[in-house]
């Protein structure tokens, strides 16, 4: 006849043998692990979101970048738009011939006007002033340089809705390692416990040396488990630090509220009116309208151009201190010939860009397509997800706890009892990583079709 169960995982009180038999009391293994110590906090951590979007508006080189990108547009419109403004320039000039000292240089001697002669050294100043009429090219390149403006402007405003993504989802990525982390030593510690009951029953000789085998072997797939869920911590912490703008590990407070990060990020990004509207579909569309007046700034180039001029000449005479000489007004016609086909292959040029920016805008267009209609889908089917991982979680902690309980008792096997550990262990990071997929995901879904102006 098999040892009596309840010798097997009991403590029982010392009593005398006329003494009424107290109640056992079921072993409670304890156990102790260099490994159930959890991962040191990183030097830095973020406690709220807009402590993590302020430290990517001061520090990311991509926010930079396309601020500096705005900046060399308007330059180029400012550019664009000086060759059609006047264009007012002033020369004055002091000339002394060193072989004929008395003879004032470079200017003639009627110059000075009657009873003046030209100071030696001569002193002159020419004052120019030049303004186009006519000249189309020149007008194309300011809607080309407009346009590339607007571009950029777009462009930094999806670098705004794409960081507010990328640090949503490395703050969500970072709070799942850690919750993940914290599983993984529950799991182990779990596991030992197992083991040291597994132990137990074996010096009892209700056991044999397979079933501590068995157990041992479950401890060393959650020492796995642990050993790969702290890496991916380091690493997504290592993330959250690059995001930010740090060379260190940020991580993420223990206060900080994952479940309100859909609402904050409503305050400072706003959901679009149409689809179009998306800053990166209109940059798109932007670049191909200065793409297209580009080219036709270089087809206009065959056109003639009509400008006028004045210039005001003045010397210094003796006596007086000067007087001026001319001043004229011209109407200046320049007519393109031949430039060697320079132009023509600045024509060519230009419309492969033009077409090359056409084919970049329709291959956005899909992309946004595809992307907004995963993003709608994928909330479905994160919570879905949620729901029947739920569902697992509950049933493998009523099996396991069923399972340890016949074990106890004498009545499960030590192969039920890893398996059912194995399972619940499973299920609880099933779990966890099935509800941080559906914050993502309604991130997701919601900054797809947002712009943010922060």
């Amino acid at each position: 006849m098999a040892t009596p169960p309840v010798l097997l995982l009991a403590l029982l009180a010392v009593s005398s043998q006329t003494e009424p038999t107290p109640s056992p009391v079921l072993f409670q293994p304890k156990v102790e692990d260099a490994m159930l110590t959890p991962v040191p906090p990183a030097p830095r951590l973020v406690k709220d979101w807009n402590e993590a979007l302020g430290l990517v508006r001061e520090r990311s080189t991509d926010l930079r970048s396309a601020e500096a990108g705005v900046q060399r547009a308007s330059g180029r419109w400012r550019q664009a738009l000086g060759a059609l403004l006047p264009n007012a320039r002033v020369q004055a000039g002091v000339a002394h011939d060193l072989l004929n000292p008395d003879v004032p240089a470079g200017v003639s001697p009627g110059a000075a006007g009657d009873g003046r002669t030209p100071t030696t050294p001569a002193g002159t100043v020419t004052a120019t002033l030049t303004q186009s009429v006519v000249d189309v090219s020149a007008w194309r390149g300011l809607s080309s340089a407009r346009a590339a403006e607007a571009g950029a402007v777009a462009s930094l405003q999806d670098v705004r809705r794409r960081l507010t993504l990328g640090v949503a989802q490395v703050l969500v990525a970072t709070v799942a390692a850690e919750r993940a982390a914290e599983i993984n030593r529950v799991g182990l510690r779990q596991a030992l416990e197992r083991a040291a009951l597994t132990q137990r029953s074996f010096e009892l000789g209700a056991g044999n040396q397979l079933d501590v085998v068995r157990v041992e072997q479950d401890v060393a797939v959650a020492r796995g488990a642990l050993i790969a869920g702290d890496e991916q911590l380091r690493q997504t912490r290592e993330a959250l630090g690059f995001t930010l703008g740090f060379g260190q590990p940020v991580g993420v407070d223990p206060s900080f509220n994952l479940q309100g990060l859909v609402d904050q990020t409503r305050n400072d990004c706003a959901p679009l009116e149409s689809l179009d509207a998306r800053p990166d579909l209109v940059a798109s569309r932007a670049q191909v309208e200065s793409a297209k007046d580009s080219r036709r700034q270089a087809s206009a180039g065959y056109l003639p151009t009509l400008g006028v001029s004045s210039t005001l000449y003045g010397l210094t005479t003796d006596p007086g201190f000067g007087r001026f000489a001319t001043w004229n007004v011209s109407a200046v016609l320049s007519v393109p010939i031949w430039e060697g086909g320079s132009r023509s292959g600045l024509v060519r040029e230009r419309a492969g860009v033009e077409e090359q920016a056409s084919a970049a805008l329709e291959s956005a267009r899909r992309d946004v397509e595809l992307e907004v209609a995963q993003a709608r889908r994928g909330v479905q089917v994160a919570e879905a997800l949620v729901k029947t991982a739920t569902e697992s979680r509950d049933l493998a902690e009523r099996t396991d706890r069923l399972t340890r309980r016949a074990f106890e008792v004498g009545r499960g096997s030590s192969l039920e009892l890893v398996q059912s550990a194995a399972a619940l262990r499973q299920a609880q990071l099933t779990l966890v990583l099935r509800e941080f997929e559906l914050v993502q995901a309604r991130l997701d879904a919601f900054l797809t079709e947002a712009r943010c102006d922060w």
